[in-house]
């Protein structure tokens, strides 16, 4: 007999789905993910990159002093190299903490210092690698719609014949509506699933749109309190634009969990960790695969120059700002690739892992000293004898925020966001299908 199962990405917070029929698997129904996606539009681009064309003298006199723009040969030897370890601007040893690791796997050793999240769950394949956590997005949506018998059809179909929506005469609004019940229809069956907390994807329309985004977190916390989800269970998935982190904060002091996306700079984190967000989500190999082929950045630059990784320098800098000032917010690191990145970014809060990859660790005996070492590479204690610039510690406004994003940041955060309004389109035309349902 078939087996039919949907696969979900936490790790970007979209999904995708494969359909399982004995032994064979066919091609995952992939997302437009960032890395992925076209140029991003002009209006996005000129959203957040006013400051952008002439640099200020605030600007310049904060450049690194380093040399040059690393050569293309010395960026693809650094990109291979093991990474650093980052602090601020330099580098620092973690003290080292020896772990039980006795007849154990380097999966055991390593989940004693980071909460270690897979990448993707088979829903029929629990026992591997149980999840603790999941998202609900657009993309999620699409790759349960686009499969025959997949689990939580139930609940699309009766999203769209929830009786509010119905009774909107907007043909916008009314898949507006379907689309944010259908979202928490699919979310409050997840919470059932996982121990942790489910996040809400947040309409990436709404990005650059403070009072909006506001508005439709209020509208999806009205429709799970309907279904009697409780809050402490739930997060909200919203863009690092500007105006993301200042909804975000607002959500924040209103008790309401946030989860900030699409960030890939120092500003961004720094400025919603200021702001209380509870969760700010990385990408550390997307920063990576941009470094290897672009250049151009400051903070990328100075850290290739340095010998660091990029994406493993950004996360130490921001977990040790983080740390230093003692801002509640937990780091997630997202795009994680390999082992090397998982050692080295040993007691960050969250490190969501590819399965490929946790079943290796699980597979390896842990052998402490030899490949790589079971200790965290960032630890409080080291966070607080770290040096950040006075401008750096300082509130972080709109201008600030703006002036210090950097060209990979606006490239990579506007098609990120280009890519998520993508599919929440699809997904609304493919509602505009099938309703009304037969019972409607």
């Amino acid at each position: 007999m078939s087996c039919y199962c949907v696969i979900f990405f936490y790790q970007t917070g979209k999904a995708n789905a494969a359909v399982r029929g004995g032994s064979t698997d066919t091609k995952f129904i992939r997302d437009m993910e960032i890395m992925s996606a076209t140029h991003p539009s002009s209006a996005l681009s000129s959203a957040i990159s006013p400051c952008r064309a002439a640099p200020k003298p605030s600007q310049l006199s904060c450049r690194s002093t380093i040399g040059s723009t690393p050569s293309r040969e010395w960026r693809k030897l650094v990109l291979r190299s093991r990474p650093a370890s980052a602090t601020g601007r330099g580098v620092v040893t973690a003290t080292r903490a020896e772990v039980s690791i006795a007849e154990g796997t380097e999966l055991d050793a390593i989940s004693k210092l980071s909460e270690i999240v897979p990448d993707s769950v088979i829903f029929d394949d629990f026992e591997r690698f149980p999840p603790k956590a999941a998202t609900v997005s657009a993309s999620l949506l699409l790759g349960i719609t686009g499969l025959p018998r997949a689990k939580y059809h139930s609940a699309i179909d009766s999203a769209l014949a929830y009786g509010r929506c119905n009774t909107i005469q907007s043909p916008p609004d009314r898949l507006s509506c379907f689309l944010s019940k259908a979202l928490v229809n699919v979310g409050a069956e997840l919470v059932k699933l996982v121990p942790g907390r489910v996040s809400t994807e947040v309409d990436a329309r709404l990005a650059y749109d403070t009072p909006g985004l506001i508005e439709k977190v209020h509208e999806l916390l009205a429709l799970y309190d309907e279904v009697e989800v409780p809050r402490d269970r739930l997060l909200f998935k919203i863009p690092a634009t500007w105006q993301g982190i200042e909804a975000a904060s607002y959500l924040e002091k209103e008790g309401v969990q946030t989860h900030l996306t699409l960030v890939y700079s120092f500003a961004q984190a720094a400025a919603a960790s200021q702001a209380g967000i509870s969760v700010i989500q990385l990408y550390i190999g997307r920063i990576r695969d941009w470094a290897r082929t672009n250049s151009g950045d400051r903070d990328v630059d100075t850290a290739l120059q340095m010998g660091q990784d990029p994406g493993i320098a950004l996360a130490t800098r921001v977990y040790n700002f983080v740390h230093k000032n003692g801002y509640k917010s937990k780091l997630m690191a997202a795009a994680v690739r390999n082992k090397q990145d998982v050692f080295s970014l040993l007691g960050l809060d969250y490190l969501i892992v590819p399965v490929k990859v946790l079943q290796s660790l699980k597979e390896s005996k842990a052998v402490f000293g030899e490949k790589y070492a079971f200790e965290p590479r960032l630890t409080p204690s080291a966070a607080k004898s770290i040096a950040f610039r006075v401008d750096e510690s300082k509130k972080w406004d709109q201008v600030k925020f703006t002036s210090e994003l950097g060209p990979m940041t606006e490239e990579m955060l506007a098609t990120g966001i280009e890519s998520s309004i993508a599919q929440t389109r699809r997904i609304e035309e493919h509602f505009s299908k099938i309703w009304p349902p037969p019972n409607v």
